[in-house]
């Protein structure tokens, strides 16, 4: 938590960027001053209903402490692909911050505001706990793949590469020294991790916890591997459904592919795309989008 600002200011806006995981909130003032920074866990309406969404709004003191503060609420998320959880998240944010404008929209939106300079056309996609894809025109976002979840879809996803993971050690498809390693890196016990899976909240972010062995270890075979299948069924399944995937540059967010920029570009350089901005985290450029659009 980082306090920046103590002195009342007369609106407050909160700026959040969620996945399933984690959420990174930012209140600024009408003038762009930083209030305060803070993080949550992810708050996707899909797998979290009303009351664990409160209790985690809760556990945050700048949150709780301010809600009756805060005069707007731009709200990006994983998870608000529909009209459905649009308005079922708004409505709990409504009755959190009684006095505050609610606007709620997928976690692409903010993809799209923090890396496509203004009137620009390009392709936005996140690779993250999930990943999904987006060609925006300059002034609107389409989608021709419906996202289905992370049991399913998600591919190039933190969770695909967590299950492959698992899949692999399991199989005793993954090299003995890779073995060791993932052993002590990981409860890899089967009753941890079926309770993990099939009893606790948030299983897709769980098995999102594995990419990091993924990433560190990014250089074998083994992992090389894993990393370019997903890649390559990301672009296909993904990225070639717009017919201009060619012609315009193709953005992303996320920790997956900020992690493996270098793997993306291989994979771009072979089937002749253009690799735009890649960044970790959208909130920095989501700040500067609300302050030049207030």
């Amino acid at each position: 938590m980082t306090v920046i600002e103590t002195k009342k200011p007369k609106e407050m806006r909160l700026i959040v960027d969620s996945g399933s995981t984690k959420a990174d909130w930012i209140a600024i003032d009408e003038e762009g001053k930083l209030l305060f920074t803070t993080q949550t866990l992810g708050l996707n309406p899909e797998i979290l209903d009303g009351d664990e969404i409160i209790e985690r709004l809760n556990d945050r003191f700048d949150i709780l402490q301010n809600k009756k503060e805060v005069t707007h609420l731009f709200f990006y998320g994983a998870g608000c692909g529909t009209d459905r959880m649009k308005i079922s998240l708004s409505q709990i944010f409504q009755e959190y911050f009684p006095n505050a404008i609610i606007s709620v929209e997928e976690d692409t939106y903010a993809a799209v505001y923090a890396t496509t300079p203004k009137g620009e056309k390009a392709i936005v996609s996140i690779l993250g706990t999930g990943s999904n894809c987006s060609y925006f025109d300059g002034k609107e976002l389409h989608q021709k793949v419906q996202s289905l979840g992370y049991i399913i879809m998600d591919d190039c996803s933190g969770n695909v590469f967590g299950k492959e993971l698992i899949r692999k050690y399991y199989f005793n498809k993954m090299p003995k020294d890779l073995a060791e390693i993932f052993e002590k890196d990981y409860d890899v016990d089967p009753d941890a991790i079926k309770s993990k899976l099939y009893k606790e909240a948030n299983p897709n972010a769980y098995l999102a916890t594995y990419a990091k062995f993924l990433i560190q270890h990014k250089e074998t075979e083994f992992c090389r591997k894993i990393i370019f299948k997903g890649m390559k069924s990301f672009v296909k399944n993904y990225i070639k459904q717009f017919d201009n995937h060619k012609e315009v540059p193709i953005h992303f967010v996320g920790s997956i592919a900020f992690y493996l920029k270098d793997e993306l570009q291989e994979i771009f350089d072979k089937y002749e795309l253009k690799l735009g901005n890649v960044l970790r985290r959208p909130i920095d450029g989501l700040i500067a989008y609300h302050i030049a659009n207030k």
